[in-house]
């Protein structure tokens, strides 16, 4: 469903407050937000495609460039989870703008980076910005479509924003790179950002909704995730030491949120089988997703000796289905609920990582686009439901802290999965390769059975 044919919003008083204009547009809200969606999404899309570029330019071995994509996933899941309660306490559409803004800049300081270090800090920042950017922009939709099935379709048109930016990432990223820069990935950004802002001028205003930051709650779960990635991508005497950080501070995490009056993430929300199903879905699809694209990547380019632009063209089979059947996913989670999409699509995902399992050093490249695609379509099938199913089993007051929790998730195993195909790799391409689809497999399957947890008809909250 194209952004024009959605309806417009007549006059009503959301979870946020009541909307700035007699007649909310909320083509404009839903516009805006898969814009910064799509942002966010294009900028981990297309630093994978140019890692090599930035390793030759900047140095750095596979621990550098792995810290390229995980320094930015890191923040952005690791705050993600203060972020989304925050778009909720001091409105959606005030934190969307700010996001936007900042991530804007960053962009421009990681095109600008003079050596590795400011490159990895510049890509913090714009975790940072990005982590306020994605559940801000998921909880103005959630606000603009109080009908649950017509909320379903602006998720999946919301989803496909993000899906186009993925499919064009690759391609964009190489191009760029190839033709001019690895820098102008992220200098791309910056017009995104001007208009984005300029659409928020005339989206409608969201209240503020006042409570307590738990700072010891979010503190530990930022020790917690960067420890435990250092462990996996460092390794070594080093890397025991951070697991042993990471361990002690989890623990303590999830003990201060037992007793929190204000927890970061409530616990209890994890008691309701719709939620628990979808942040185990969203993070199995996240590691299986991004681990083929890292891996792949450094396969076109550092095994089969291509350019960036060709490993961007190849990954365009993959992608480029993605909006069309997040979509599709969308309309049929309105029609029949989250279930049946999922128990397609998870399943599929699954046999698409094992038949990469074949592929070997010799694979002719045009064969390993083809064979990515099942993979593509099976997630592509699993997002959109998984989340309109989160956003349904929370009340529209809690969808900034509903989307938080959820996309923390899958930022934080994306990131994870990245670290781990990086570390499988070092023992040996094929071997890495093999182990990494693997773990993504097994995920997949455990969330497929999961997923009969499921309500089986759409959902009717108000």
């Amino acid at each position: 469903m194209s952004t024009h044919q959605i309806p417009r919003a007549g006059r009503r008083a959301s979870a946020d407050g009541p909307v700035r204009t007699t007649e909310a547009p909320a083509a404009l809200t839903l516009t805006a937000s898969l814009l910064g969606f799509s942002l966010i999404c294009m900028d981990a899309s297309v630093v994978n495609v140019a890692l090599p570029a930035i390793g030759d330019s900047l140095g750095g071995g596979m621990s550098g460039l792995q810290w390229v994509v995980d320094a930015y996933t890191l923040a952005f899941a690791a705050l993600m989870l203060s972020t989304g309660a925050f778009a909720d306490r001091a409105g959606a559409s005030r934190a969307y703008a700010l996001g936007a803004a900042v991530f804007t800049l960053a962009s421009a300081a990681c095109g600008l980076a003079p050596d590795l270090p400011f490159l990895i800090g510049a890509r913090v920042l714009q975790g940072v910005a990005a982590a306020v950017v994605l559940p801000a922009s998921l909880a103005l939709v959630r606000q603009a479509y109080p009908d649950a099935a017509r909320r379903a379709r602006a998720v999946a048109a919301w989803a496909a924003g993000g899906a186009v930016a993925v499919a064009l990432g690759p391609v964009a990223g190489g191009a760029l790179t190839t033709a001019w820069d690895w820098r102008g990935i992220f200098f791309v950004n910056l017009p995104v950002g001007a208009v984005i802002l300029l659409l928020l001028v005339r989206a409608p205003r969201s209240r503020p909704r006042p409570a307590p930051w738990d700072v010891p709650g979010q503190l530990t779960a930022v020790v917690t995730l960067v420890a435990l990635s250092f462990a996996v991508i460092e390794g070594g005497p080093a890397g025991w030491a951070a697991l042993a950080v990471a361990v002690v501070a989890g623990a303590s995490f999830l003990r201060i949120e037992a007793r929190r009056p204000h927890p970061v993430v409530p616990l209890g929300l994890f008691r309701d089988r719709t939620v628990a199903t979808a942040v185990a879905a969203g993070s199995a699809v996240s590691v299986a997703f991004y681990s083929v694209v890292f891996v792949f990547s450094l396969f076109f380019q550092q095994v089969q000796g291509r350019s960036a632009l060709y490993a961007g063209l190849m990954f365009l089979p993959m992608t480029g289905l993605i909006a069309v059947t997040n979509v599709a996913a969308g309309k049929l989670a309105g029609r029949y609920g989250p279930r049946l999409p999922m128990l397609v699509g998870q399943p599929l995902a699954v046999a698409g990582l094992l038949v990469l399992m074949y592929v070997d050093t010799g694979t002719p490249s045009p064969v390993v686009a083809a064979l990515l695609v099942p993979l593509s379509l099976g997630c592509a099938l699993t997002v959109p439901p998984l989340t309109a199913a989160m956003m349904d089993a929370v009340p529209a007051e809690r969808a900034g802290l509903a989307a938080g929790v959820l996309n923390a998730a899958r930022q934080v195993s994306g990131g994870l999965g990245v670290a781990v195909s990086g570390a499988l790799l070092g023992q040996g391409f094929e071997s890495g390769l093999r182990l990494s689809l693997a773990v993504g497999a097994a995920l997949l399957a455990v969330t497929s059975v999961l997923s009969f947890r499921l309500p089986v008809g759409p959902a009717r909250r108000p």
